[in-house]
């Protein structure tokens, strides 16, 4: 059988991605590897059904991708992830574009699912999930330009938040071991990976299956050790799980960048309760209050949603006023999506689309107006910058203060060519809401 072409495109949340790259890495010595739909002649769609708009994304990708077995190269269509998981037999019935569908982890032998279509032209679904397996493996990067890597360290979810369907699609928490981990953090390094990006779905809750305690602290200390790893950032820390060992690592592990990803999601405590989250308020404000005592320089990120069932004008203003008061350097918001399966879609109350869309505008103009008042205050500081790219603009790039894709850039003025994945430092000459414009100070 000679080399196909093959193209993947990656739905989602950077845990998909994971996936995605695993998947490349099973099939990089059997198949050519495409950036162009076009080119190929087989096609993966990795899809993501968290919310309706992913949903969405997800079957229109699809779609047109299924329209490049009529006008391009394409001569099997795939598609897998967290849609598949939910809805295989549905998009089998619906869309008979598809030839394979997996779902979240049934990858261990998608070569020999290639290959049997590829022989018979028979369709096949595997969308049986298996609690106990991770996906592992080599992973070809789709970050940039490979100096940047995302680290899974667990699966699954045990919070059975209300509005959230992923224990259902990934199953219960289920830690990776540390040293299998820590294995796939030197591989990256020695590939040339200087930022590595700590992601689960709950990363403040990782050990707490495999060892009994909570073991985020240790783990970040022994890729503190591994040589070639210059940053380590940490998203989805839920704000209920951290304790002071944890506190205090971040503050003191150099290469821990201080920048924290913290899901509270709201900040009223009856909106909390009905998103059965396990925290409150008042937990949330000491949490904030302490890291920002305990840890110089912190810079915090948060996700809300608007519009979740029985949301009051009143819980709704407070959280308004807490995102006027608290100033978070990086916020995300989203409506509430009503997704069958979870507790909430059931719940009586349900806030209208306009209200919804409404409230996420009113958030999202003050949230712009904190960010550019949190912008304009680093006018004139030096900041070491990761450089990504060049384009017609110039250079850009990321300070620690800037986890990649979600938040914005640094715009680098240099007269000086540089080199992609290395450190400069740059001086801040001008802010905007969310990108920064900043001068070349040396190199680093």
């Amino acid at each position: 059988m000679g080399k196909y072409k093959i193209g993947l495109i990656s739905l989602g949340c950077d845990k998909n991605r994971v996936d995605s790259e695993i998947m490349l890495g099973m099939l990089k010595n059997k198949y050519e590897i495409t950036e162009d739909p076009k080119e190929a002649e087989i096609i993966i769609v990795n899809t993501c059904g968290f919310i309706e708009s992913a949903k969405q994304e997800s079957i229109d990708t699809i779609l047109e991708m299924a329209d490049y077995k009529k006008h391009h190269n394409c001569k099997l269509l795939m598609a897998t992830g967290c849609l598949t998981q939910r809805y295989g037999e549905e998009l089998l019935t619906l869309m008979p574009e598809l030839d394979i569908i997996l779902g979240v982890n049934n990858y261990g032998f998608l070569d020999q699912y290639v290959e049997k279509f590829i022989e018979t032209r028979e369709k096949i679904m595997a969308i049986d999930y298996l609690e106990e397996g991770i996906n592992e493996g080599e992973r070809v990067l789709t970050t940039g330009f490979g100096q940047t890597a995302y680290l899974r360290i667990s699966e699954g979810c045990s919070n059975f938040c209300t509005y959230c369907i992923i224990p259902k699609i990934r199953g219960k928490y289920r830690s990776r071991p540390m040293e299998n981990i820590l294995e796939e953090a030197k591989i990256l390094a020695e590939g040339g990976v200087s930022e590595i990006i700590v992601v689960g779905q709950d990363t403040t809750r990782y050990g707490t299956d495999l060892y009994g305690k909570k073991s985020l602290t240790l783990l970040l200390q022994k890729l503190k050790e591994i040589e070639g790893i210059r940053w380590i950032r940490v998203l989805y820390l839920y704000p209920e799980e951290f304790d002071d060992a944890l506190i205090a690592e971040i503050r003191d592990n150099e290469k821990v960048v201080k920048y924290l990803d913290l899901p509270i999601q709201h900040i009223s405590d009856g909106v909390l309760k009905r998103m059965a989250r396990r925290t409150t308020k008042e937990g949330i404000l000491t949490l904030i209050e302490k890291l920002r005592k305990e840890v110089p320089g912190i810079v915090l990120r948060t996700s809300l949603i608007v519009g979740f069932p029985q949301e009051t004008e009143e819980e709704f203003t407070e959280l308004y006023d807490f995102v006027k008061d608290v100033k978070f350097d990086k916020l995300g918001v989203f409506t509430y999506s009503k997704e069958e399966g979870t507790a909430a879609a059931l719940m009586k109350g349900q806030v209208k689309k306009a209200d919804k869309e409404k409230r996420l505008d009113l958030i999202m103009r003050r949230q712009q107006e904190v960010s550019r008042e949190v912008n304009e205050k680093k006018i004139g500081r030096v900041y070491e910058v990761l450089v990504e790219g060049l384009d017609e603009n110039g250079y850009y790039g990321r300070s620690y203060e800037m986890s990649p894709e979600i938040d914005g850039m640094v715009f680098i003025e240099s007269k000086e060519e540089l080199m992609v994945g290395s450190f400069v430092k740059v001086v801040i000459r001008e802010a905007m809401e969310y990108d920064l414009v900043g001068e070349l100070a040396a190199s680093l």
